[in-house]
């Protein structure tokens, strides 16, 4: 079959890339043939082809709108979305490509990988506390962070505060060098890394500056009523009962907050009880609050982590 659309207020050079090269990547991947008159496309495919051709080009005009360019990686992306599960668009897009894109960023787009990320974000958007519990790599700290970054930009709050309880891990913080400022940021690097992948360094720094972005271990949050923010504790399962309660009761006026953590990973001495543990049990059917649970199955870094996690898991069982 043939289907011809119409593009219209978008830059073609960019869309369809130097030479084509955009419509030549989706020809390859998706079996199609692309003819360009003007404003309008032909695309000659079958009726499935046809369908996610269309999709794409959508997608792609929405992104080079929103962002003014496209990079291969929003082509890439994009085209990933719809191929997997054999092309069912359908089933790809419950809604739409834009429904599971939570942050464009200077290397992309952040979007939900699983469904286990949608029911993340979805809950997100519906609560003011979630809590994300599960073990690593599955990206909780991650989209939490990308989260509060759109919520920043999409000037629903004002300010972000990202926080860790400073525990030992096996090491002691007494033997590593420098004031209990240099002692503390190792703690606080993943959060900074992540803040690195989606704002440009300048950028971060003057939001660091300002304090419109602050990153600092749980204790400092003490006596503090954060209004208009979007608060992040992170490895909350190495928060004690008291720490929980005095973060979660810094919420002031349109806060906000997620709440991570791996209660399989807990630091704190055998006799104090973790205070995400606890909490899944004083807060359960308070409207405002939910749990988002992940697995193994839901990891999405490298793929040799999730099998890491299983054979741990099977060891301890022994």
């Amino acid at each position: 079959m043939e289907k011809k659309i119409k593009l219209e207020n978008v830059d073609l050079v960019q869309l369809f890339g130097i030479n084509d090269s955009n419509l030549k990547t989706i020809e390859k991947k998706i079996d199609v043939t692309f003819f360009s008159r003007g404003e309008n496309l032909i695309i000659q495919g079958n009726e499935k082809q046809c369908e996610q051709s269309t999709k794409i080009l959508n997608e792609l005009t929405y992104i080079l709108k929103k962002n003014g360019e496209l990079k291969v990686s929003d082509l890439e992306q994009v085209i990933d979305i719809v191929i997997i599960n054999n092309g069912e668009v359908e089933t790809v897009f419950p809604k739409d490509v834009k429904e599971d894109i939570i942050l464009y960023t200077k290397n992309g787009c952040i979007k939900v990988k699983n469904p286990k990320q949608r029911e993340y974000l979805k809950k997100v958007r519906e609560n003011d506390i979630v809590f994300a519990i599960g073990p690593a790599g599955t990206g909780k700290t991650y989209l939490a962070v990308a989260f509060a970054i759109a919520a920043l930009k999409n000037q629903e709050i004002t300010k972000i505060i990202l926080t860790r309880p400073a525990v030992e891990a096996g090491e002691s913080l007494g033997f590593l060098p420098g004031d209990l400022e240099e002692k503390i940021n190792p703690y606080l690097r993943p959060l900074y890394d992540a803040l690195d992948d989606m704002i440009p360094t300048e950028k971060l720094q003057n939001y660091i500056e300002k304090r419109i972005i602050e990153v600092a271990p749980l204790a400092y949050m003490r006596g503090r009523t954060l209004n208009n923010a979007f608060i992040i504790l992170d490895e909350a399962q190495n928060a004690t009962s008291m720490q929980m309660k005095m973060c979660l009761t810094r919420l002031g006026i349109n806060a906000r907050a997620i709440i991570t953590g791996d209660i399989t990973q807990i630091d704190l001495p055998s006799k104090t009880a973790s205070g995400l543990v606890e909490i899944q049990n004083i807060l359960k059917n308070i409207q405002g609050i939910d749990y988002v649970y992940f697995d193994k199955n839901d990891v999405v870094r490298h793929k040799l982590v999730k099998d890491i996690i299983d054979a741990y898991e099977k060891y301890i069982s022994k």
